[in-house]
């Protein structure tokens, strides 16, 4: 299947069809681990499929993020990279930003939060009517709330934020002028914020960051600005969706339910399985720029050349996983790929798991007959894949 010298593959392969994963991606990893691919936005660049390069690229500082700044670089969205993002940036920016939060995601600091999430959680299950779609009454709402209150971003604007987030992580379902405009409305949100913080500090995460600005001068205004954007849509978007998959995804493999539902003690392990199997990103992740010649799977990848990565390919790979393409919730994961890897690692992670776990066992736990009402509905057009509506019964 090797094709190095040949025509680019159009990437990605397929529209996405719910969560199911592209074949194609195993036949790469067989064949061709490292692929000339022509991306929908940017032109042609490298997709690397298989699990160890996959880590490679995310942690070997010679594929750069910042690279890609502004470059009409081969991507998944019709916008370039912007500056001032944490996400586009390499050490050491990007280690003096994260350093400014990372105190505040620790997990002993998001175990502290996990009675919060069982409030919520709680309220928000107390109040469905039977059917009731689970995206919009519990799957949003709960991330939503955590992050707003670890933020201080007033809940009442979440459909404003929520709306302006789709616009930005859209691959087709916006136009190149509505994402734009979705990060405008956000940035301009957030100086807004930043105003209103500094006439009336209060005790939140972002209040710290407009203190670290204004007397740490730690970081530049625009930085400050963009990491709350990065925050917010990060802090709800990824999370909402898995709750959803989780939940949808189970439901597909009801063997694997009953076996949950049999030892709830079993759920977190469960968990990091779900997160391996599920198929988040749409394609390939953020784009990173090759600082010099890197041979990479049997291949060199001429300095200059854009890469992207499958972290969903990477976490089926039969090399590391044995039946990758087999949902096993009794299966010891080890060190999956959902959360990336390298100095871009998700700052969320321990937050995540803790509202996975409180979520789906807490569902679980109070709706023993928990069931689908009727076919999931699936995003379309959007870097995240998860349900639009996931109605169900019990």
């Amino acid at each position: 299947m090797t094709n190095v010298g040949g025509m680019p593959r159009t990437y990605p392969f397929s529209e996405n069809d719910g969560l199911k994963h592209d074949p194609r991606y195993a036949e790469l990893r067989q064949g061709e681990p490292v692929c000339r691919i022509t991306a929908p936005f940017g032109g042609d660049g490298w997709l690397v499929t298989r699990y160890e390069d996959v880590r490679t690229v995310l942690a070997d500082p010679r594929f750069s993020r910042a690279a890609a700044v502004g470059a009409d670089v081969p991507r998944m969205t019709p916008n370039t990279a912007r500056g001032g993002s944490i996400l586009a940036m390499d050490a050491p920016e990007h280690t003096r930003l994260r350093r400014l939060v990372s105190k505040a995601f620790t997990v002993r600091r998001m175990e502290e939060l996990r009675p919060r999430a069982q409030e919520i959680t709680d309220r928000l299950i107390d109040g469905f009517d039977n059917p009731v779609d689970l995206v919009e009454n519990l799957a949003l709402p709960l991330p939503i709330t955590i992050i707003c209150d670890l933020l201080g971003v007033p809940y009442a604007d979440h459909g404003d934020f929520r709306r302006w987030s789709e616009q930005l992580m859209t691959t087709g379902a916006y136009t190149a002028e509505e994402s734009a405009d979705g990060l405008t409305k956000l940035v301009e949100y957030f100086a807004g914020l930043v105003a209103q913080r500094r006439e009336q500090p209060t005790d939140d995460l972002f209040s710290a960051l407009v203190l670290a600005r204004d007397e740490g001068d730690q970081l530049a205004e625009h930085e400050l600005v963009v990491f709350g954007v990065t925050l917010l849509v990060a802090g709800h978007e990824t999370t909402s969706n898995q709750i959803g998959n989780v939940v949808a995804t189970l439901f597909d493999h009801p063997d694997q339910l009953a076996a949950l539902r049999a030892d709830p003690d079993l759920l977190p392990s469960a968990l990091e399985e779900l997160l391996r199997f599920i198929p988040l990103g749409a394609a390939g992740g953020f784009a990173r720029v090759a600082l010099e010649d890197v041979e990479l799977g049997g291949v060199t990848i001429p300095a200059g050349d854009t890469v992207l990565v499958s972290m969903a390919s990477g976490n089926r790979d039969e090399s590391v996983f044995d039946h990758a393409d087999r949902l096993d919730l009794h299966r010891k994961v080890g060190h999956h790929l959902a959360f990336g890897h390298g100095i871009h690692f998700c700052l969320g992670a321990q937050l995540a798991r803790v509202e996975l776990q409180v979520a789906v066992g807490t569902l679980l736990r109070r709706l023993p007959g928990l069931r689908l009402a009727e076919p999931v509905e699936f995003r379309t057009g959007t870097l995240v894949r998860g349900p639009r509506r996931l109605v169900v019964t019990w």
